[in-house]
């Protein structure tokens, strides 16, 4: 089952997180804790651990801002790489109407 959560209920349950820390011997107990309170995945509790360290800098990776503007630009190349080619298949169209002018 694939459920989006709001972005308050993701803070919630990284703050449930954090609370939950200190009383359980390592990071993915409490996240299997927490996870069936609230009745989610552990995975995507972990998920967004994962992504709130990256994001703070505490862990390497690509931070979530920097992923969104990435994939932003990758949609607008693709945008003008079928504009271009577009553009491309009209200049030879109308070269070869310059080349071969239909007599009327």
């Amino acid at each position: 089952m694939n459920q989006k959560y709001s972005p308050e209920m993701r803070e919630r349950a990284l703050r449930m997180l954090d609370e939950a820390k200190p009383e359980h011997p390592n990071l993915m107990t409490a996240v299997r804790h927490v996870a069936a309170l609230l009745g989610m995945s552990a995975e995507t509790l972990r998920v967004w651990h994962r992504r709130r360290e990256v994001d703070a800098g505490e862990r390497p990776g690509v931070p979530s801002d920097i992923e969104a503007e990435n994939a932003r630009l990758r949609r607008e190349v693709a945008e003008l790489r079928k504009a271009n080619e577009i553009l491309k298949a009209a200049s030879i169209f109308f070269a070869k109407e310059l080349d071969h002018p239909s007599t009327k």
